[in-house]
């Protein structure tokens, strides 16, 4: 079975809202909002991947970005090691550089079952956060 290895950004703003990227139409889990990143290179670590794909993803440039969590979750044909950061600081305005619908969403106001499996647990512990 396949095994990714995935560098995710929780880019999170001053008022406390999340940016969210919408899984293209074609794509595997294909319409679920996610948040940005992608799979780590041979020889990058977490922390580089995520600044790598943070750039082509959505146009920033990372300055800032503390570990969060990390999920591991095995669908039907393939195991996926997400490394989750929360990103405080950065350059440029986030935007969707693959076409890719994206959005601000109130940390309060993130919905789980919009995302993909993998990131529900994520989705949780951001709610409980804010609940508390």
């Amino acid at each position: 079975m396949k095994h990714l290895q995935v560098a995710v950004g929780i880019i999170r703003n001053a008022s406390m809202e999340i940016f969210l990227a919408q899984r293209s139409a074609s794509s595997y889990m294909a319409n679920m909002w996610e948040f940005p990143g992608g799979k780590i290179e041979s020889g990058e670590s977490a922390a580089e991947a995520l600044k790598r794909e943070l750039l082509e993803e959505t146009g920033i440039e990372v300055t800032a970005a503390e570990p969060f969590d990390t999920a591991d979750h095995t669908y039907e044909d393939l195991r996926v090691t997400l490394h989750f950061f929360i990103v405080t600081s950065w350059n440029g305005e986030p935007w969707g550089r693959e076409g890719q619908p994206m959005r601000w969403v109130p940390q309060a106001q993130l919905i789980a079952a919009e995302f993909p499996p993998a990131n529900i647990p994520i989705v949780a512990r951001l709610l409980a956060e804010v609940s508390a």
